[in-house]
């Protein structure tokens, strides 16, 4: 078989944009260079990938089946080629970290400040996105590890739960909801509800727990924890969040929390890490944080992913002093 990673690329740029015309100009190269790499790939695999969607094209069947192939194989590449530069005795290795909004903007900077305290030689780089952000750029090699509130159901990723993730329904300061002990779920049927983007993490969990309450209330949509957060001290409505995102908030009376009979759905933090690949050689400094995390003179159970996998995990038995304050400060662990 002699698919090239020419072919690879335009594929997948066609996949991601939709259209050919969309895809040369992402890649810089003209479109029919693309369209001659995607039927030539087609040629060789004995199948049809894409198909036209209106004015555009989306993968088939079979496209959708090879599409997360492809995109392991050019990741695997780039991080092999990424191992071979950090070999040479001068090159510095790298870390890269890919959270949820709402990880990336309330303690994975500390759990990094810490982590980068025992193992100062690496050179650690953090990006913020949706979950489903994070989970393309696992698969896709683009980042060593990342932080979410769950691990997705996906054969190429694997995950660890590292902490719980505490949630809680608040409203406005001094709305009269908050002044009662105990309130029934199907109380909260009349309120507007502020939710998160579509693809965010958050807004499918508040969604489920609408739904197993039979609730049908008016939702909100706003595009960030910030802007949730603003909207309800106002009093636009109330909103189911992660604790850790509004425990500032609610200490300082900004907002108040709502007491409900019906529990609230229980999650943890995880930290996800593609699940195959080649494993890093002996001495890797996140290798040896995973292992410090279990019992002295542990061995992984699976190969462990360059740089990364279950790094956090190792740091949250360090026991070290800043952690330890930021756990006693903010409760979430």
């Amino acid at each position: 078989m002699a698919v090239t990673l020419t072919q690879l690329t335009a594929f997948l740029a066609v996949v991601r944009r939709g259209s050919v015309t969309a895809a040369a100009e992402d890649l810089v190269v003209t479109q029919p260079s693309v369209s001659a790499a995607v039927a030539a790939l087609e040629r060789e695999l004995g199948a049809k990938l894409t198909e036209r969607d209106g004015r555009g094209l989306k993968p088939t069947a079979a496209g959708r089946a090879f599409a997360p192939y492809a995109e392991h194989v050019l990741g695997l590449l780039e991080q092999g080629s990424r191992a071979a530069r950090e070999a040479v005795d001068d090159a510095r290795r790298t870390l890269r970290v890919s959270a949820v909004a709402t990880a990336g903007e309330h303690f994975v900077p500390l759990l990094i400040k810490v982590f980068a305290e025992h193992h100062p030689e690496l050179v650690i780089s953090l990006d913020v996105g949706s979950r489903a952000d994070v989970f393309q750029r696992l698969v896709g090699r683009e980042v060593d590890v990342g932080i979410t509130g769950r691990v997705p159901d996906d054969p190429w990723l694997s995950g660890e739960a590292f902490a719980p993730n505490d949630l809680v329904i608040v409203t406005a300061e001094g709305d009269p909801l908050a002044k009662r002990q105990s309130l029934e779920a199907e109380e909260l049927g009349h309120c507007t509800w502020l939710v998160r983007e579509e693809g965010s993490g958050s807004r499918a969990l508040c969604l489920r727990y609408l739904k197993a309450n039979k609730l049908e209330p008016q939702l909100l949509t706003l595009g960030s924890n910030g802007a949730i957060r603003e909207a309800t001290r106002v009093g636009l409505g109330i909103a189911l969040m992660p604790r850790i995102a509004v425990e500032v908030d609610l200490q300082h009376r900004l907002l108040a929390e709502v007491n409900v009979r019906a529990p609230l759905p229980r999650r943890a933090w995880h930290v996800v890490y593609v699940s195959e690949g080649p494993v890093r050689c002996q001495g890797d400094p996140s290798r040896d944080a995973r292992i410090a995390g279990n019992e002295p003179n542990a061995t992984p159970t699976r190969p462990v992913q360059p740089q990364a996998s279950t790094t956090i995990v190792g740091l949250m038995s360090t026991g070290h002093p800043s952690l330890s304050a930021w756990r006693r400060s903010v409760a979430i662990f």
